[in-house]
Order: C-alpha cells, then sequence, then structure tokens
C-alpha cells in the first residue's frame, strides 16, 4: 500500500514537472539565428583624419574574435564563471545541486548556479528577474544552445555580450574602459580583474571600490591555480603586480554631442533600419583635437563660473570609524593593498573623495586610492555658501576649512600637484549651470567642435544645437554691420543720452546702459567695443527695423525677429550654432558659408551616397565685413571682451541677457570661429550679479582658442581693396587736422569724411567704472 502511494505521487510530480516543461519549452525562442549570429555592420563615423570617433549600432559594444581573445583572459572567465565549462551540456547539475542548497538556507533564490551557457541565455533572450519560471526557461535554451552550436561559438558571443561595468559590454569595451587598450594587450592581473566583474560589476568595480575589486581579483586567480590554469608562481606574482587604471574615463564622452548631432541628420534622410543596419560609413568635419579642447575649455570655465556662485557643501557623508571596515573600507583602500592597487592619476584629474581628517587651515583626503592634503587657500571660494534648501546664500568672514568641511565628509577634488608621494588637492564641485561651444572654419562651413553642455553622461540635450537663448549684446555687431552696408562708417557720431520711445510697460520705453550713464557724442567704434545700449536702439531707429532684419537673414541669423527696437539688446531666441554661423560670414569677408558636418557618406561597397561641398553666397561687401571686424577686434583691445584677448589678432562680442540668465561670447580669427554660451536650463533662473559675457563666456573662449591655435602661425585679417586709412578727430568723427592728436580708422572708399575737426582734441576713452559690463 505504501509502495502504491509512493509511486502515485511519483508519477504525479513527474507529470506535472513534464507538463511545466513542455508549457515553458513553448515560449522558448529559437535558437537557429543565434547560431547564424554576426555582429550587425551598423554605421561607422570618421572624424576629418579619418579616425574613427563611433559607431551606430544594434549591438552594444565591439564585438572582437574569439582568437583575439587572450587565452588567460578566457581561462579567468571559465575558472570563475563555470568551472566545468567544457564537460557539461548546457546545465551543471553538480553546481545547480550546490546552489539549491544555498536558495533552501536563505529561504529564497541567493545563488544563481547558472552556467556561461545559461548566463548567454539569459543576456541574448530572457529578462532577467530571480523567478522559478525563468530560471526553467534559462535551462531548457542552455540545453539547445548546447546541442546548435559549439563550445567555442557559445564563448566568444557569451565574451562579446556580458556587461563589466560602467557602460562597457563585451571585453574589448571593458578593455579599452579599464586600462585603455585593446583586450589582446591586457596582462594576466588585468584580466583577473575583468573576469572578477562579471558577477557584480557596481560592487566589484576598480572605480568604486578599490579593495573589492583585488579581493575579488585575488580570487580570481585562486580559482585559475585550483582549475590548473596557472602556476602558484604566476598566482603570486599576478597577486602583487600593481593595476594601473586609466584616468577614470575623462574622454569617454568626448564626441558624443558631435555623433548625437551628425545622428539626427542620418535618420532623417536615410532612415533608422540603415543607419543602424545599413553599413554606412560617415566621414565628417569633426577636428579630433577641437572637440577635446573645446569640452576641456568648457568644463573648466563652467566650474569656475560654478564656485562663484557658492559651496553648496558636501556631496555625502559617512559616519565611520578608525577600526577595519571602517573608513578604509569604505574608501576600498587598505595599507597592504595600497602598494599594489594604484590609479595611472594626473595634475587636473577630478574626483571623489573623503575627508579623513581636517583642522582650520588643512585636510587631509583619500581620493582614488591616493592621499594628500587640501590647503585652505585651495577652498577659499567656498566662503561663499548656498544653503540647502532654502538657497539663501551666506558668506564666511575668516574662513577655516572646519566651517565647510568634517571628518567623513564626501566631496569633490581636483589634483593640484604630485611631488613624489606629496599630493595636493583642490576643492571641486560639480556645477549646477550649463554651456555649450560651437567651432565652425569659416571659409569651408566645415563644423570642427560641437559641445551640447558639461557632460553628455550628465545631460544628452545638445545646447549647442537646439537651445534657443537671448544673446544679449552679442547681436550688436549684426546692426553695426547692418548699418555699416548702409552708409555708416566706424567713425559716425551718435549722440549717447537719455532717449525714449512709444511701449514699454508704462507705455513709454527708455533704453539704458549697462552702468546707466551717459557719454554724449559717440562714435560706432566706440559705442560697439563699450556695448552702448542707447546707442544702438538709436541706429536701429536710424537704420530702419526691415533693413536691419532683413540683413540678419542673410548672414544666416534664422531666428523670428520682432519688428521692435528692442532686438538691439537682443531680444530674440538664438542657438549657439545660430551665431557661429552668423559671425562666420564677417570671418569670411562677408561670403555666407553653409554649415556642413558630414563631409561623405558611402555604402559597405564604397559607393558615394552623399557628398557635401562647401557653398557659398556673398551676403555683404567685403568692406563692410573687413569694417565690423575691425571695430569687433577693439572689443577684445579695449572694449567688453578684453578677457579674450588670446595674444593674435581676433575679433568678437559679449553678450549678457536680462538678469544674467545668458552670457555669450562669439569671436574669431581668420582661421576659426568659436561660439560659447553660458546659462541654466531654467531660463528663469540667474547666473548671478556680474556675471555677464565678458567675464563668464570669454575666458571659456579664449582657453579654447589659445589651445587649438597653439601651432597655428598668428595672421591678420586681410585689408580688401576700396578700404582707405585716415587720422580723425574721435570727438567729432572729422578728419584730424593734427595727425599726432588723431587716431587712424578705416573707412570704405568713398564714405570718409571730407572736413577737418576745428580743433585737435585730446584722445579720452570714457572707460565704464566696472571692469565687467555688457
Amino acid at each position: 500500500m505504501r509502495f502504491k502511494l509512493v509511486l502515485t505521487i511519483s508519477v504525479l510530480i513527474f507529470g506535472f514537472i513534464a507538463g511545466g516543461y513542455l508549457a515553458i519549452a513553448k515560449g522558448v525562442p529559437s535558437i537557429t539565428e543565434l547560431k547564424k549570429y554576426r555582429a550587425t555592420d551598423g554605421t561607422k563615423v570618421y572624424a576629418d583624419d579619418d579616425t574613427l570617433v563611433g559607431e551606430f549600432k544594434v549591438e552594444k559594444g565591439i564585438f572582437v574574435p574569439l582568437s583575439r581573445i587572450p587565452a588567460h583572459l578566457k581561462n579567468a572567465v571559465i575558472a570563475v564563471e563555470d568551472s566545468r565549462f567544457w564537460q557539461h551540456k548546457g546545465i551543471d547539475y553538480i553546481g545547480i545541486g550546490r546552489a539549491l542548497v544555498k536558495d533552501i538556507l536563505h529561504a529564497s533564490l541567493k545563488e544563481g548556479g547558472s552556467t556561461i551557457t545559461q548566463q548567454l541565455a539569459k543576456i541574448m533572450f530572457l529578462t532577467p528577474e530571480k523567478t522559478i519560471q525563468r530560471k526553467l526557461r534559462e535551462a531548457q535554451l542552455a540545453i539547445r544552445l548546447e546541442k546548435e552550436m559549439t563550445k567555442n561559438e557559445i564563448l566568444e558571443l557569451y565574451l562579446n555580450k556580458v556587461y563589466f561595468g560602467h557602460g562597457a559590454y563585451g571585453v574589448e569595451m571593458a578593455s579599452k574602459l579599464y586600462f585603455g587598450k585593446s583586450v589582446s594587450d591586457i596582462t594576466l592581473p588585468e584580466a583577473a580583474l575583468l573576469a572578477g566583474l562579471i558577477k557584480a560589476p557596481n560592487t566589484y568595480s576598480p572605480y568604486n571600490n578599490l579593495v573589492r575589486s583585488k579581493e575579488r581579483q585575488e580570487v580570481v586567480l585562486a580559482r585559475m591555480e585550483e582549475e590548473g590554469y596557472i602556476k602558484p608562481s604566476e598566482r603570486a606574482a599576478a597577486k602583487n603586480h600593481t593595476i594601473h587604471l586609466s584616468s577614470m574615463r575623462a574622454n569617454t564622452d568626448s564626441y558624443n554631442y558631435f555623433l548625437e548631432y551628425i545622428r539626427q541628420q542620418l535618420e532623417q534622410k536615410y532612415g533608422v533600419e540603415t543607419v543602424y543596419k545599413g553599413g554606412l560609413r560617415v566621414y565628417t568635419t569633426l577636428d579630433r583635437n577641437a572637440q577635446a579642447y573645446a569640452q576641456k575649455a568648457l568644463q573648466e570655465g563652467l566650474r569656475e563660473v560654478d564656485k562663484r556662485r557658492g559651496w553648496r557643501g558636501p556631496i555625502g557623508h559617512k559616519d565611520i570609524k578608525e577600526s577595519s571596515g571602517g573608513l578604509k573600507s569604505f574608501l576600498g583602500i587598505d595599507d597592504k593593498d595600497e602598494p599594489r592597487v594604484s590609479f595611472s592619476a594626473s595634475v587636473g584629474d577630478i574626483s571623489t573623495g573623503v575627508v579623513m581628517s581636517v583642522s582650520p587651515k588643512e585636510a587631509v583626503i583619500k581620493a582614488r586610492g591616493i592621499s594628500g592634503k587640501l590647503m585652505l587657500a585651495d577652498a577659499m571660494w567656498a566662503s561663499t555658501v548656498i544653503d540647502r534648501p532654502s538657497g539663501k546664500i551666506r558668506t564666511i568672514k575668516n574662513l577655516k576649512l572646519t566651517d565647510i568641511l568634517k571628518k567623513g565628509d564626501i566631496i569633490w577634488v581636483k589634483i593640484k600637484s604630485i611631488s613624489g608621494k606629496n599630493v595636493m588637492f583642490s576643492l571641486e564641485q560639480e556645477p549646477e549651470v550649463e554651456g555649450a561651444v560651437v567651432a565652425i572654419e569659416p571659409e569651408t562651413g566645415f563644423i570642427r567642435a560641437i559641445v551640447g553642455g558639461f557632460n553628455f553622461t550628465k545631460s544628452e540635450y545638445n545646447r549647442a544645437v537646439y537651445a534657443k537663448r537671448q544673446p544679449g549684446s552679442a547681436i550688436k555687431p549684426i546692426i553695426y554691420a547692418a548699418a555699416i552696408e548702409h552708409g555708416y562708417t566706424p567713425a559716425s557720431i551718435i549722440n549717447d543720452e537719455p532717449v525714449s520711445y512709444p511701449g514699454g510697460p508704462g507705455g513709454e520705453w527708455k533704453p539704458e546702459n549697462y552702468d546707466h550713464k551717459y557719454y554724449g557724442p559717440t562714435t560706432l567704434r566706440e559705442a560697439l567695443a563699450y556695448s552702448r545700449n542707447v546707442v544702438t536702439v538709436k541706429l536701429v531707429d536710424a537704420v530702419g527695423i526691415d533693413k536691419v532684419i532683413s540683413f540678419a537673414k542673410d548672414i544666416g541669423i534664422e531666428a523670428d525677429m520682432p519688428r521692435e527696437l528692442t532686438i538691439a539688446l537682443g531680444s530674440i531666441s538664438v542657438t549657439p550654432l545660430e551665431m557661429a554661423t552668423a559671425y562666420s560670414t564677417f570671418a569670411n569677408g562677408g561670403v555666407k558659408i553653409t554649415p556642413i558636418a558630414i563631409k561623405y557618406v558611402t555604402d559597405t561597397k564604397g559607393t558615394v551616397l552623399e557628398s557635401n561641398e562647401p557653398k557659398g553666397l556673398e551676403s555683404i561687401t567685403p568692406q563692410t565685413s573687413f569694417l565690423i571686424t575691425s571695430m569687433m577686434k577693439d572689443v577684445i583691445n579695449y572694449g567688453t571682451g578684453m578677457r579674450a584677448n588670446i595674444g593674435r589678432p581676433a575679433a568678437g562680442k559679449t553678450g549678457t541677457s536680462n538678469d544674467y540668465k545668458d552670457a555669450w561670447f562669439v569671436g574669431y580669427t581668420p582661421q576659426l570661429v568659436g561660439c560659447v554660451w553660458v546659462g541654466f536650463d531654467d531660463m528663469r533662473r540667474s547666473l548671478g550679479s556680474g556675471e555677464v559675457g565678458g567675464r563668464a563666456a570669454a575666458p571659456i573662449w579664449a582657453n579654447f582658442m589659445r589651445n587649438m591655435l597653439a601651432n597655428e602661425s598668428s595672421t591678420d585679417f586681410s585689408v580688401p581693396e576700396g578700404i582707405i586709412k585716415l587720422s580723425i578727430d574721435p570727438r567729432t568723427g572729422l578728419l584730424s587736422s593734427d595727425e599726432s592728436s588723431g587716431v587712424s580708422e578705416y573707412f570704405r572708399e568713398g564714405t570718409q569724411p571730407r572736413d577737418y575737426s576745428s580743433a585737435p582734441s585730446k584722445i579720452e576713452r570714457a572707460v565704464p567704472s566696472s571692469a565687467d559690463y555688457d
């Protein structure tokens, strides 16, 4: 009787399992396509020097054949993830039994026991949740995979698909991310570290925790020795070998804003399917150096603007004791591990660190496995404090580090200097303020750089292309050039005096200069250099709004412009790319060039599908272009743009919108045009009092241009035919009767003054009292 009961129960259990297995098997996808898997040939994007800078494809990562993957990496992965990989048929029943015991003990699914084949099945076909149903489907798929694919095919696909953390899929991408080299070049210690990441990439990442990463690496090395892949001496040598990691992925997203701009153009023309699966080859105008310099300059500049706003406090805190498992464990460092774990740190690197100790004048910081000091002098900017969450600003007099830091605080620091084992840090913080940079070659229209924000990972929104903001005074050169095109000269006089026009909240609009002062008779050259609002408004009124708008459209401004005098002060919304395009017309002798990002596109066979050649249209005369350029040179020489002085001939203009919500600098040399915008995405937020274009944006432009043109010879703008140079009286704009007391001025031939000033005048420039104005 007892035997029959046991037999009946056994049959029922077997039937239940078989039925469930068959039911689940119906939902298992086909393996046929997977066996035929080859990495889809997506779109490859190349820089101007034909260097590959990006790809658009369905699969993540960089596919490499198994033959290019070192044996010690394959062995490391097998040893730690699936030691019986070469023996089992997809499921390791011994491993499952071990995992089942642990799951029962913990009353939940704690241990996976999955083979490499099962993991591949999950990666390719299933979701990551831990359920009995998913595990059964995984097992069924693993068995079918083993029947239809060879072990090498399974291992190759797995190593190219598995996730290693920080956005790295596959061994090639992981090798480049962590070590800055191809997977074929990694060493045994590096291979063991990578293999150790698969189990829990975030937990064992050396960027997150050095000690855990090292401990996991040693587990892998131990398993490799146990499995006979390495000798004890090789294990010991690898264990004690210093791991040099690449410098915190600083340039991994350097090209992303440009690539995103390209991607959208391609999808619009060729469609998503072709872009991601069509094998296109796209050759662009991107200058890799320009992109790197632009990103670096923008990030450094935004940090400075943000620091002037004030210190927002530590980004976190950990109450840690000095005992084991305390502060050093939290930091991922240990005295015995430090000689064997290091970063290839360099001056300028920025990362998070923890305050180990702090006194009024110095603090000891531990960052990325490096101990160093933070001195009070390198944190003085934090004397202005922004309280959270009220946003109120207060100033700390006689700042001490203990006023802003305490032991255990997590902060951002920059490596200021390294001298042997002595490391000095400076205090940093991640900026809330955003910005954009565009660089265009004026002669060809080639877009050399596009940086659409502080960090692409933080925000993919491309402000360089899509952010429509008010340009403030950066619009003024367009207005002054329109006036010159219609008969005015740089020496034309307009009286800077109180004036009113119909309109405004009270029915009357009274434009004012930045400093609320008036300077009397003023030449157009001086008015532009010092960004005089009243003169500019009167100039628009005199030339005519319609003529100004038409001129702006001719040189590249596409934005709608209201038929109001307020356009004189930048009451329109434009993008940085738009402003760079308009200024390119001035830099190119009056010839408007259509911006080009893609030079040509080919298919997989090399057939040219698209080719873009520079297209120019003379929008204004070369003489007008030269004269406005000459006037903008003085903006940099002695006007609002003095911080943009790069030690070579350059022209440009600052711009600041109401309440300091936008800061601009657009400028150029004969070789390159650059536009910089700084502001918050929230248009209601102000950058802060005094954050004009000359202070917030011009230094970024100067930083970028100095680096970009460092190896270029210094050349001035050429003088076209039809331009003459005369000595004038700057007070009257008339010819000077005494050249020794006059100033030189350029004129288009036929527009020069005929009369002489009645009496020589002393040259006096009415310089505003504040250094930062617009």
